[in-house]
């Protein structure tokens, strides 16, 4: 899965006082685009990070075709799992370095991408991860590097964040442009037929993401807002109808890019306290991210509802065109109910005992969202140790 945060350390920046934006990675979209991929790489051999059921469903077949009759020697590295560990990682480098890899291709969801982002930079860097967990620690060069999502969420082909577990529960992050994908390869055609849940779950994710770059408290700027908004219409206008027709190739392809976009304004503007929240659930108990950031985001909306009513009013048109409320209360007020009502029509379970937490959990939970201040700082209002456990008991 991919992580939320700045891709750099500036200061937080007004319209007035000056503001920046990194673009993402250079985007093909289209169907069949992943095909493409020879053409983006240099000669030699290709580190091909994915996963067993990726491959399982030869989703990948097309591309590794493709990379052979280009001339491209092949080493499949399928063993990445959800939430994906430290040693996982060495492990995908290792046998990058094995083969001798002259550039990296990831190719699945987050978890894929996010293992070949960072094999690709410790390969070409020669740096040790444990060197460059935080924010702009990881300077050095990186291979080449493609990346193709299989899902509509994540978005971490568009953003310079990858996250690891570490140890049993501890999910880090590395947060660097350097990271940032030479070329992202959008192929609607790659996510057609994903189960109900897996569409809404990963759909849910792009949606925070939309969200919480809009709402940031550090970093917002223009772009990653326009950036946001687009998104969220692209999502909200389309996730149902994923959900319940899912060959729809045109709400595939609304989906896909939505989650892009979404990837790049979050890259820019950092996500807050849903991730945050959403992450113990993740390392704890296994709920997949998109699941859990669903899980989380009716409590967190409504915790900062009052400092965010600006914004949410600004979304409403966003997932309700043609909206009749005035006055920014009342906006922002039915903006948070026609969230609530999204998330509950895709079908998601969303009560925390509901993912196998008890209640007795709830202060493990709390405790553990504080390790995220990097999320944590930029939601636009403060959720200390005691907020996080009423927002875990309202989701219970």
């Amino acid at each position: 899965m991919a992580s939320e945060a700045p891709q750099g350390g500036e200061v937080k920046a007004s319209a007035a006082s000056g503001w920046r934006f990194a673009y993402g990675p250079r985007v093909i979209a289209g169907a069949g685009a992943a095909e493409s991929i020879p053409a983006v790489l240099p000669p030699g051999p290709v580190l091909f990070v994915t996963d067993r059921q990726i491959l399982g469903l030869g989703l990948a077949r097309p591309a590794l075709a493709a990379l052979r009759r280009a001339g491209h020697d092949l080493m499949i590295f399928d063993a990445v799992e959800a939430d994906p560990s430290e040693a996982t990682l060495l492990a995908a480098v290792e046998a990058g370095r094995s083969a001798g890899v002259s550039s990296v291709v990831g190719f699945g969801g987050g978890s894929p991408m996010d293992v070949a982002k960072l094999a690709a930079y410790l390969l070409g860097s020669g740096d040790q991860v444990a060197d460059i967990y935080g924010v702009d620690r990881a300077l050095g060069q990186r291979l080449p590097l493609a990346l193709v999502p299989t899902t509509a969420g994540t978005g971490s082909e568009a953003t310079g964040i990858a996250i690891i577990t570490v140890g049993e529960t501890e999910k880090k992050g590395v947060v660097s442009a350097r990271l940032v994908a030479d070329v992202a390869l959008l192929d609607a055609t790659l996510t057609l037929g994903l189960p109900r849940l897996v569409t809404a779950a990963t759909g849910i994710d792009a949606m925070v993401h939309a969200i919480e770059a809009t709402t940031s408290a550090r970093l917002k700027n223009p772009v990653s807002d326009a950036l946001a908004r687009e998104a969220l219409r692209l999502l909200s206008g389309n996730i149902l109808r994923a959900c319940e027709r899912p060959d729809d190739l045109a709400a595939r392809e609304a989906m896909l890019l939505g989650a892009h976009l979404a990837g790049v304004a979050f890259a820019n503007a950092p996500v807050g306290g849903v991730h945050a929240l959403a992450y113990p659930l993740g390392g704890h108990f296994h709920v997949p991210h998109g699941h859990s950031n669903a899980l989380m985001l009716a409590p967190v909306l409504s915790h900062n509802l009052a400092a965010a009513a600006g914004d949410y009013a600004g979304l409403l048109d966003c997932v309700a065109p043609g909206s009749t409320e005035v006055g920014v209360a009342q906006r922002a007020g039915a903006f948070v109910a026609v969230m609530q009502r999204l998330v509950q029509a895709t079908g998601l379970p969303l009560r925390l005992r509901d993912v196998g937490v008890a209640e007795s959990d709830l202060p493990l939970l709390a405790r553990e969202a504080m390790k995220q201040q990097r999320l944590l700082i930029n939601n636009p209002v403060v959720i200390e140790e005691a907020d996080a456990r009423l927002l875990y008991e309202a989701a219970f």
